[in-house]
């Protein structure tokens, strides 16, 4: 048996994750999932703050009647919704195609270790 820093017995065998962490593979499935999730989350953030401040400082335009008493701000305000549903089925379609085969190979590497 091996001691980690804290003297607490380890056995040899332990699994090296910070050495997986920093594998080629691992750190290309980090800049996927990243590569995706920060520009969509910028444009969605973006689009939530334009939507606020047009309701805050656009009364006129957000007023606008665009058929019966639906009008500009509520048409904006349901596509919020519309957006997010857009966006988190667009990145569920992501993940099963590029990320999840990838965390299933980790994952299978990980366990068979720790059976070894």
């Amino acid at each position: 048996m091996a001691h980690d820093d804290t003297g607490t017995n380890v056995p040899s065998t332990a699994i090296d994750y910070v050495a997986i962490e920093e594998s080629p593979a691992f750190i290309e499935h980090k800049r996927r999932h990243r590569s995706f999730v920060f520009p969509l989350a910028i444009a969605f953030l973006l689009w939530y703050f334009l939507y606020v401040f047009l309701a805050d400082y656009a009364h006129d335009f957000m007023s606008i009647k665009v058929f019966g008493n639906i009008n500009v701000g509520l048409l904006l305000g349901l596509s919020q919704f519309v957006t997010t549903f857009a966006i988190t089925t667009w990145y569920v379609s992501f993940a099963n195609r590029k990320l999840d085969p990838a965390a299933e190979k980790f994952r299978n590497e990980l366990e068979e270790a720790e059976r070894a």
